[in-house]
């Protein structure tokens, strides 16, 4: 049986969506990923560019509120951002919750080209925190 993972930020638009791409692709045997928000939103096209070059399509996810979540269990919970870690709802059952905050890319400024870097840079960083989990957990 997978363990369910869900990752919650506040617009459920780029950092939790990437996770739960990355999850998918990387954890996709042992992990069932889902993502949401406090304040949900649309997912940003930046996210699926950034994502995309990396042979990652997050293009058929969507931003859900984390109330369509409410009374599910799952394994691991795991806040992006600081607004979401003091607004995360608890969820039943036994359930590990972790923080990883990582900078909001959709806060970038300037031209398509130097916001997509940020894009890019959040996306390393997460990529990188999501292969370490999964090789942690699987060498556990």
């Amino acid at each position: 049986m997978k363990a369910r993972a869900l990752f919650l930020c506040t617009g459920n638009s780029c950092r939790s969506q990437m996770a739960e791409g990355f999850l998918r692709y990387y954890g996709g045997e042992a992990y069932e990923a889902h993502s949401a928000g406090t304040k949900p939103s649309t997912v940003n096209p930046l996210a699926v560019q950034a994502m995309d070059e990396v042979g990652i399509d997050i293009s058929g996810q969507r931003s859900k509120n984390v109330t369509e979540y409410l009374g599910q269990h799952f394994s691991l919970v795991i806040t992006v951002c600081d607004n979401a870690k003091e607004h995360c709802p608890i969820f039943p059952g036994p359930c590990i919750r972790e923080h990883w905050p990582f900078e909001d890319p959709a806060e970038a400024t300037g031209t398509d080209e130097q916001k997509l870097k940020i894009f890019r840079n959040v996306r390393d960083q997460i990529r990188a925190r999501i292969q370490r989990f999964v090789a942690q957990k699987a060498s556990a």
